[in-house]
């Protein structure tokens, strides 16, 4: 299919400060779904405007809605690129499929995302640490009471100039583990970026907060034991012989970030294992000197070290200013690479032509 793009005119208007997605570019990318007209039709490029939905559409009512979250940089050498931005098209194909959503044409959908920052690159930060947020949404549009997958669907995907995720720089930040709510089990939709698993993280993200913590850890919905994933972010665990990560095992969600810090530590040398991490573990660890630092991986913030983990009535604490020396490490090597500082060795930017 030819995207149709509808106008190109670009009128930039970055904020001095901005706040992490509260900015949108001039344009969107917009594709429909009709099962009855053989699937998805019309993509199109144009104005980002506000959408008219029928109050009876699916989505309201039975929560089926995927997204994805990836990035386009300003290089130093004034090149826009994109950062490993198929694996966020298959990984939204994958989420589809488990919510009985149609799978768009890899081609198509990464087609658009390249045309779209294209038209809009003027959008893109320059400042240290700034970039392009791009975030594609597809959700059900049919409207209808009736629990049954919907047969009508809409994608967009749009654009947002953010600055740092953490505005304050590269400090480490306090989260808390939880047994009080469970985010997702196995074979269940875990490991989907849909909508439904960040609205049950909200209340445990809440009571965090109210306790001076900016993340929650959680742990497995069935033994209640096993260490999973950080909010928005999967978890690594440097203990003194080995960095290990959990394992997917259908309930966490498999991070582009997540597979790109494993990659780089293999390539350092690192013992890095992907397994069942127990908390008590991590307590046990710290208790005999031998947990070394902590911290997650996610496309917001990159890398975000950990300066306390409280679980009950037990905290491991951290330098509460300083961050790890390994996560630091990787924060500078993969945004050195992000911003073309450092060479792309494994071909993880896609560069407009």
């Amino acid at each position: 299919m030819n995207i149709e793009i509808l106008e190109t005119e670009t009128k930039v208007k970055i904020p001095e400060n901005l706040v992490f997605g509260k900015v949108y570019t001039d344009h969107m990318f917009e594709v429909d779904y009709d099962a009855s007209q053989g699937g998805w039709y019309n993509p199109t490029i144009k104005r980002l405007e506000d959408l008219q939905l029928s109050p009876a559409a699916m989505v309201f009512h039975y929560g089926q809605a995927i997204f994805e979250g990836l990035k386009a940089y300003k290089q130093d050498s004034g090149k826009v690129a994109l950062f490993r931005p198929e694996k966020n098209v298959e990984r939204l194909n994958r989420s589809a499929k488990r919510m009985c959503i149609p799978e768009i044409d890899h081609e198509l959908l990464l087609k658009a995302i390249i045309e779209l920052v294209r038209i809009d690159q003027d959008w893109i930060p320059t400042k240290p640490g700034h970039s392009l947020y791009i975030r594609p949404v597809v959700f059900a549009t049919e409207p209808l009471l009736g629990v049954r997958s919907s047969e009508y669907f809409k994608l967009i995907v749009m654009l947002s100039p953010v600055g740092p995720y953490y505005p304050e720089g590269f400090k480490p930040v306090p989260i808390l583990c939880t047994d009080k709510y469970v985010r997702a089990v196995r074979k269940g939709i875990g490991e989907a970026k849909t909508a439904g698993n960040y609205a049950a993280s909200l209340m445990a993200q809440a009571e965090a907060k109210k306790e001076g913590f900016s993340q929650v850890l959680w742990l497995d919905g069935i033994e209640q034991k096993y260490i999973e994933e950080v909010g928005a972010m999967n978890i690594f665990i440097r203990f003194k012989k080995e960095v290990a990560t959990p394992m997917l095992t259908g309930s966490i969600l498999p991070g582009i970030t997540r597979m790109s810090v494993i990659q780089i530590l293999k390539d350092w040398g690192y013992n890095i294992q992907e397994r069942m991490i127990d908390i008590y573990e991590v307590m046990a660890a710290h208790k005999s000197g031998k947990l070394v630092e902590m911290f997650g991986s996610g496309t917001a913030a990159v890398i975000a070290s950990v300066s306390k983990l409280k679980y009950n009535s037990t905290t491991v604490a951290f330098d509460e200013n300083k961050p790890g020396e390994l996560a630091l490490a990787l924060y500078e090597e993969l945004t050195a690479i992000q911003y073309g500082r450092k060479e792309d060795k494994h071909n993880w930017m896609t560069y407009l032509d």
